[in-house]
């Protein structure tokens, strides 16, 4: 089985620096289960690709008692009959982590800064075996900011088989493909060569950490992982939906709450959703998603309308889309209102096509709260995948924080906030992804503005056609 690394990061040939394997030496690593063979097939200050090739030892597979100490799994007939030497599974995972170790854990002693900077990288497998076709491959991968591109291997009979020669290909940092790879290649297989405990479950949180809980397929992933145990599956996925609930046990302490504080003499919140469904109305938007949703303000009002038709809320936090169902009472509204709205559990910065097909979609104070280097997979994410017709969208002023006393001279609104824009640097954003993703912006203001400082809130309206 074969998998190769290509980049065409400048120079390139920093991927063996990056990778602790240097393009000129052909490397070999015993793993228990077979050698692997390291070697780069071309190393040009312009393009650079490292070539992993895993040659599986079938006498140990066979013997029922492996090098590795693994118990073989099935009778002789399924140890001699089965594609684990062939086809990329957790053999491969095991080689990854045994051999590209640091690589995986971001350390470089000569490229450090490198090490974790997202570089354009390409990852082909093959053949990778795919229980579920590309279908499920794109399902696992897209999400996460990847291109995923294929072709079907013929079996003997010429006919499709499930198995493909695979590329992963997108710009993220060198841990994080060989991350992703690590974990998603077994669940492609949905098997796995050796037996899996509880402490498969750390392993699958450690490795997951930072993207896993956000995964629109998390369930899938887990359930698979864990070769369809039913106890470790529901473990993990508690331990994930906890990692995921980010919002503060006391509810007086979450964003909102702290905004209102801070913005309660000036109704900023009230003016906000006021201006954001004025917006929605002239749009003749029938159906809105509301991105960030929190706890369903903006989703109670536009309920009060019955020209939005479909509404849908969107949070990655488990425990604000409950407030938010709290809220609105679902248990208790007529059934013709309660079929008008719905809830998501999702993040922004991970493709989901069920955001796609929508009029409109609000974002009242949310990109604030996302890391800057992640706002380009928002930008894809709600202007790409999801490209509603309108956006709405709102934002601190930075440059009218210093009329509020009340933040002691802190510089942002909220310690969860990643960033605060002037009206310069938003306006500068929100045009260059108008540009890109073909929209129309307009900017304005919403609050009683300073003649100096501008408006407390901005807001941006992208306009599509």
């Amino acid at each position: 089985m074969l998998l190769t690394l290509t980049t065409t990061h400048k120079p390139a040939t920093d991927l063996g620096f990056l990778l602790h394997k240097n393009p000129d030496r052909h490397q070999t690593f015993d793993v228990g289960f077979g050698t692997v063979h390291v070697l780069y097939p071309e190393a040009t200050p312009e393009r650079c690709t490292a070539a992993l090739i895993l040659d599986i030892d079938p006498v140990a597979l066979v013997r029922g008692r492996r090098r590795d100490g693994g118990m073989a799994e099935g009778g002789l007939l399924t140890q001699y009959v089965n594609d684990r030497i062939y086809a990329a599974s957790s053999f491969i995972s095991v080689a990854l982590s045994r051999v590209f170790g640091s690589a995986m854990s971001g350390r470089s002693a000569e490229r450090g800064e490198l090490a974790i900077k997202p570089i354009p990288l390409a990852a082909r497998v093959v053949p990778l075996d795919c229980r579920g076709g590309m279908d499920l491959a794109a399902r696992l991968f897209e999400p996460l900011g990847y291109r995923v591109t294929a072709l079907a291997i013929a079996d003997r009979r010429g006919k499709p088989s499930r198995y493909f020669d695979v590329t992963i290909s997108g710009t993220v940092p060198l841990r994080q493909l060989l991350t992703h790879l690590y974990v998603l290649i077994p669940v492609l297989d949905d098997e796995k060569h050796y037996w899996v405990g509880t402490d498969e479950i750390d392993k699958l949180l450690r490795r997951g950490e930072g993207w896993l809980p956000q995964h629109p397929e998390r369930e899938l992933i887990a359930r698979r992982y864990l070769k369809h145990g039913r106890r470790l599956t529901r473990i993990a996925l508690e331990r994930l939906a906890e990692l995921d609930d980010t919002t503060a046990d006391d509810e007086d302490a979450t964003p909102a709450a702290i905004l209102d504080t801070i913005e309660a003499p000036l109704r900023l919140n009230d003016q906000r959703v006021q201006r954001v469904i004025e917006v929605l109305r002239a749009a003749d938007a029938r159906s809105v998603l509301d991105l960030g949703c929190g706890s369903g303000r903006l989703i109670q009002e536009l309920l009060k309308d019955r020209r939005f038709e479909r509404i849908v809320g969107v949070d990655a936090s488990t425990r604000e889309l409950e407030m938010a169902r709290e809220r609105l009472n679902l248990d208790r509204m007529p059934e013709r209102q309660r079929d008008r709205v719905a809830f998501v559990h999702g993040a922004l910065t991970y493709r989901d096509k069920r955001l796609a097909g929508f009029d409109a979609a609000a974002l009242i104070e949310v990109i604030e709260h996302i890391d800057l280097p992640r706002l380009d997979a928002f930008a894809n994410v709600v202007f790409g995948t999801a490209r509603p017709r309108t956006i709405v969208l709102t934002t601190p002023n930075l440059e009218y924080n210093a009329r509020f006393e009340v933040l002691h001279g802190r510089k942002l609104r909220h310690p969860d906030h990643r960033f605060e824009w002037t009206r310069v640097e938003f306006e500068r954003w929100a045009c260059g992804v108008a540009e890109r993703f073909r929209y129309q912006v307009r900017f304005e203001g919403i609050g009683d503005p300073d003649p100096l400082l501008g408006a407390p809130t901005q807001i941006g309206i992208f306009t599509w056609s």
